[in-house]
């Protein structure tokens, strides 16, 4: 691909110093003192045109991972898909990247480190700017911002499609894909994170190419996951991935629940789910995984549940905590939810049991556990897609109980 820069200077473009992170502006500027280029480069300097907060701030550099460590006593190196280097502040790390080239190819011009369908195992062949502007993914993600006389410098076209609003894959979408599926996860993430749109380019081969994201370790994409769940546009996410039959790759156990009207208890709840999720986003309220994944997987819990009590072999405790097993293990499979969470899922799932049994004299001692809320808030977005049990009247009874304990306490 070539590559032509356009070289915007200080007094043309918004981004002042006064925004960059003064841990960043540390390490280009001593980067810089010791004779490397240094840019800032990524996500943060598309944000600082577009007037927002950069969430962190990336560097790169033509010294190598090496280089980088004998200039910071707080650098640690790690990845080995992508050698990067952490700079170590108190409350932040500054991530930095050395200059990448093209990967390393055979006689047979076959390239070295890549499976059949075209994915990259291993990228850590340096380069020079040039070289590093063609392995990123997106033009706006691929604007450079020059420490030592603050200019930006646009080899792709990123500032045209900032300002048109267009989410463009550098190079032949079909191919970079290829090399990295989870670019179809980011880009869905920019189109809607940003209210922007694909390019027909970009787009286009998303279906075709979906498939691709089960090569992707579960833990990856339990990473990629979680970083959809903070953006506050999870339900705009979610009908992207949807309508692109992704969502159904991910969470392989609801695609059967899925309706052409979009109405099924399980639809309903998904969706009551991320829009209250959002909401939390944009107030600055926390948001645990674990709840997000104990409401998306609850139906496909209660239908594996119904399917073992049919057999006539199991009591409905028994059958529940198998089918618990059952699906946390399946869904691990694509998306590796961690320990730490999925025994969070197992009380709110537990406890969803126990809420029923609102006249019982463990009334108190389930309001004491360290999950009530979580399992509350689950109950009260069941209840309002559900019509059994008649959960309205169980959750308003719950919730004048915790107001009463309140009160004496």
């Amino acid at each position: 691909m070539n590559t032509s820069i356009s070289v915007i200077p200080r007094n043309k473009h918004p981004i002042s110093r006064k925004n960059i992170s003064d841990n960043a502006l540390k390490v280009l500027y001593r980067l810089n003192n010791f004779g490397y280029e240094a840019y800032l480069v990524g996500g943060s300097v598309r944000d600082l045109l577009l007037g927002k907060k950069p969430r962190d701030f990336d560097v790169s550099t033509n010294a190598t991972p090496e280089q980088i460590r004998k200039l910071f006593y707080n650098c640690y190196l790690v990845g080995r898909r992508f050698r990067l280097a952490h700079i170590i502040f108190d409350y932040e790390i500054i991530e930095v990247s050395t200059f990448r080239s093209s990967h390393k190819k055979t006689k047979n011009n076959n390239i070295i480190n890549q499976t059949k369908n075209g994915v990259f195992l291993t990228n850590n062949i340096f380069g020079n700017i040039e070289d590093d502007v063609i392995q990123r993914d997106f033009t706006i993600n691929s604007l450079y911002y020059k420490i030592n006389d603050h200019s930006i410098h646009d080899y792709v076209g990123g500032l045209k499609d900032l300002k048109h609003g267009m989410i463009r894959l550098i190079g032949d979408p079909d191919i970079r894909y290829r090399e990295d599926p989870v670019r179809i996860l980011r880009a869905i993430r920019f189109a809607c994170t940003l209210n922007m749109k694909m390019d027909d380019k970009t787009s286009k081969v998303i279906p075709k190419l979906a498939f691709l994201l089960r090569s992707i370790s579960s833990a990856r994409l339990f990473e990629e996951f979680i970083k959809l769940l903070y953006t506050g546009k999870l339900y705009k996410i979610y009908q992207e991935l949807k309508r692109y039959n992704i969502f159904q790759l991910l969470f392989p156990l609801l695609e059967k629940h899925f309706t052409n009207n979009g109405d099924s208890p399980m639809e309903l709840l998904i969706k009551q789910l991320l829009k209250s999720i959002d909401h939390r986003i944009k107030n600055n309220k926390h948001v645990n995984p674990a709840f997000l994944f104990a409401t998306i997987l609850w139906y496909p819990m209660l239908n594996y549940t119904d399917n073992l009590l049919q057999k006539g072999t199991f009591s409905y405790y028994g059958a529940f905590h198998i089918a618990i097993n059952h699906v946390l293990n399946k869904q691990c499979r694509s998306i590796a939810i961690p320990k730490r969470f999925t025994s969070i899922i197992r009380d709110i799932w537990q406890l969803q049991l126990k809420l029923l049994r609102r006249r019982s004299k463990k009334a108190n001692k389930i309001l004491e556990h360290s999950k009530f809320h979580a399992a509350f808030n689950l109950l009260e977005l069941r209840a309002q897609v559900e019509k059994e049990y008649n959960l309205k009247e169980i959750v308003h009874w719950w919730d004048a109980f915790q107001k009463a304990n309140n009160i004496l306490q």
